[in-house]
């Protein structure tokens, strides 16, 4: 699969995977902001992005940003449609005690690309077919 980025900035990071075998590719700020704590704010990248037919984007958290500094993707994961011309952004919360400054080429997110399967829509009528677990939800498996 080939990925096609438009750079929208001079000084944009492409993303790029950062060891074989990766899931994610990093995507890096393309800006200086603070984040204070229990705020959040929409980072760019700079890139645009073309994905192939078929599949979509997913914009998740580095674990690393949430272990040090309790940051992450608030919309976790971040799904970039395969229409979507638009830059790339992620949207960042702080859930720690402290500011948290993004730097630029500061890496702030990975991108997993995965397939669509998209389902035919069809209301049902009548029952829906039985299961062991029925209509029990939250919870209902014990903690």
């Amino acid at each position: 699969m080939t990925l096609r980025f438009k750079r929208l900035d001079p000084g944009a990071i492409l993303p790029a995977y950062a060891h074989e075998g990766d899931a994610g590719m990093d995507l890096c700020a393309n800006q200086a902001v603070t984040i204070e704590p229990g705020a959040y704010t929409l980072v760019g990248t700079g890139w645009a992005l073309a994905l192939p037919p078929g599949t979509e984007g997913q914009v998740r958290p580095r674990s690393g940003l949430a272990l040090k500094h309790g940051v992450t993707v608030l919309n976790s994961p971040g799904t970039i449609d395969e229409g979507y011309r638009g830059e790339l952004g992620v949207v960042l919360i702080n859930h720690g005690k402290t500011p948290f400054n993004v730097t630029p080429g500061m890496r702030i997110a990975q991108l997993v690309i995965a397939t669509v399967t998209r389902a035919t829509i069809v209301e049902e009528g009548g029952e829906l077919t039985h299961s062991a677990r029925g209509q029990d939800g939250f919870g209902s498996t014990g903690t």
